[in-house]
C-alpha cells in the first residue's frame, strides 16, 4: 500500500477513547486496530511485532550497519471522544486555492482558517463535515509504517535500529501509563503526532484536570424561598470566577489557560470537567492555586463541602528533560533539510505520550504530521506533507 491507501484503512476503524472508562485500553475497539497493525508489521519484516494485553503495538527493525544504538518512533492509534470517529467518509482533492465545501455539511473556510492557502497544489483528505478525520494520529501511524517498510525494502540504506511503538489512549492522557520499556530496545524517540509539515516541538503545556462536583438542596420550586440551593447556578457561578480571557480561544503561543470541558446536572448536583494548562510551571502553580481558591470562596459563601474538588496533575513540559539531549532538535532538523522540508521550532499547545515518557527516561520530542484542525470536522491532511514525513523518518533512521 502507498501512504494514502495506508491512511484510509487506518481511518476507517472507529477508535476513540473513553475518559469515563477504568478499563484499560478504555475502549475494546482500539484493540481491532492494534491487531491490524501488528499484523502489518510482521508483513512488513519487523522482529519483535505484537500487541500485548494492554493494547500497546511493538516492532522492532534492526541495524543494517552494525550499529548498536536504535530510534524509536511513535504514535497513537485513539482518537478524541470530542467528536465521532465512527463511519467516517473522507474524501481527497487537489486544493486550488478558497473555501472547501464539505460533502455533507459545513466548510472549511479561508476565513476562519487563514493557513490553509499554505496548501495550493496539495493533495487534501478531508471530512464530509460530520465526523473528524483521524489523521491525529493516524497520518503519524501510516507515516511510520510507510519508512519501516521502505526500509525493508531497501536493504542498501543503512540505517540503525528502529522501534516502534502504537499507544492507545493518549487522547485521554494514559497513552503512556502502560507503555513497557523493556520491549522498546531505543534510548530515545520521537512521537510523530504533530500538524503543519516542518514543525518540532519539543515545549509542551503543564497540564492538570479538574473535577468537580457541585451539591444542591433541591425543593419544589413553589416553596424552594430560602431553602433551595441550585447546584447548576453555583455551578455558573463557580465557572464565572475564572478569567474570561484566559480561556483556548483568547490564548496562543505561551500562554496559558482554563477551559472547561463539559458541564452536565441538575438542582441536585452538577459536574464540571476542567483542564488548566501553562507552558510555566509557576503559572502552572498558580492556576491550580487559583482553582483551589475559588472553589473555598464558593464553599465559603454556600457552606462546606458545595464544591468538592479533585484536582490531579496530569503531565509536564518536557522542554527539561529535552535540553540536555538538544542533539535530537538538531538531527530532526537536518532531517527535514535533507527532505527540502522547512524545519520550525514551535511550542505545544497540547501535550504527547513524549512528555511522560521524557519524564520516565525517555527523551522523545514531537515531529508533524502535516495534519490540521484536529478533534473536528474541519480536520484535514495534506497527502504530500504524509509522503514528506515519511521521508524524514528514514532520514532519522540513517543518522
Amino acid at each position: 500500500m502507498n501512504i494514502k491507501e495506508r491512511f484510509l484503512k487506518y481511518v476507517s476503524f472507529d477508535t476513540a477513547s473513553c475518559e469515563e472508562s477504568e478499563t484499560v485500553p478504555s475502549t475494546d475497539k482500539q484493540k481491532i486496530l492494534g491487531e491490524y497493525l501488528k499484523n502489518e508489521l510482521e508483513q512488513i519484516g519487523l522482529e519483535n511485532a505484537e500487541m500485548d494485553e494492554k493494547g500497546y503495538v511493538y516492532g522492532f527493525l534492526p541495524s543494517n550497519d552494525g550499529r548498536d544504538d536504535a530510534v524509536g518512533f511513535i504514535a497513537h492509534m485513539d482518537t478524541s471522544p470530542a467528536v465521532s470517529g465512527k463511519d467516517i467518509h473522507p474524501e481527497s482533492l487537489i486544493y486550488k486555492g478558497g473555501d472547501i465545501k464539505l460533502s455533507k455539511c459545513g466548510e472549511i473556510t479561508v476565513d476562519a482558517f487563514p493557513f490553509l492557502q499554505n496548501f495550493v497544489g496539495q493533495e487534501l483528505i478531508v471530512t464530509d463535515g460530520t465526523t473528524l478525520l483521524g489523521a491525529d494520529d493516524k497520518a503519524g501511524i501510516a507515516e511510520i509504517l510507510t519508512a519501516v517498510e521502505y526500509l525493508v525494502n531497501h536493504p542498501e540504506i543503512k540505517h540503525k535500529g528502529v522501534a516502534v511503538c502504537i499507544t492507545p489512549d493518549e487522547e485521554i492522557g494514559r497513552g503512556a501509563d502502560h507503555f513497557n520499556f523493556g520491549k522498546f530496545p531505543a534510548k530515545y524517540a520521537y512521537t510523530v503526532d504533530g500538524g503543519e509539515i516542518g514543525e518540532i516541538e519539543y515545549e509542551n503545556f503543564n497540564a492538570a484536570a479538574a473535577h468537580f462536583t457541585v451539591h444542591g438542596v433541591n425543593i419544589h420550586p413553589g416553596s424552594a424561598k430560602n431553602k433551595m440551593k441550585n447546584s447548576v447556578l453555583i455551578a455558573a457561578e463557580l465557572i464565572d470566577l475564572f478569567p474570561k480571557s484566559e480561556t483556548p480561544a483568547h490564548t496562543e503561543n505561551y500562554e496559558g489557560f482554563y477551559h472547561v470541558c463539559d458541564i452536565s446536572g441538575n438542582e441536585t448536583e452538577t459536574k464540571i470537567n476542567m483542564i488548566i494548562r501553562d507552558h510555566s510551571m509557576a503559572e502552572f502553580k498558580r492556576r491550580k492555586a487559583f482553582t483551589e481558591n475559588a472553589v473555598s470562596y464558593i464553599n465559603y459563601v454556600y457552606g462546606d463541602n458545595t464544591v468538592e474538588l479533585s484536582l490531579t496533575d496530569s503531565y509536564y513540559n518536557m522542554k527539561a528533560k529535552i535540553l540536555p539531549h538538544m542533539e535530537l532538535i538538531s538531527n530532526a532538523k537536518q532531517a527535514m533539510k535533507n527532505v527540502g522540508v522547512e524545519p520550525k521550532i514551535v511550542p505545544i499547545r497540547g501535550g504527547t505520550d513524549g512528555a511522560r515518557l521524557s519524564y520516565e527516561g525517555l527523551p522523545c520530542p514531537n515531529l508533524s504530521t502535516g495534519g490540521m484542525n484536529f478533534h473536528g470536522v474541519h480536520e484535514f491532511v495534506s497527502v504530500d506533507a504524509m509522503v514528506k514525513m515519511t521521508e524524514v523518518l528514514i532520514e532519522l533512521s540513517k543518522m
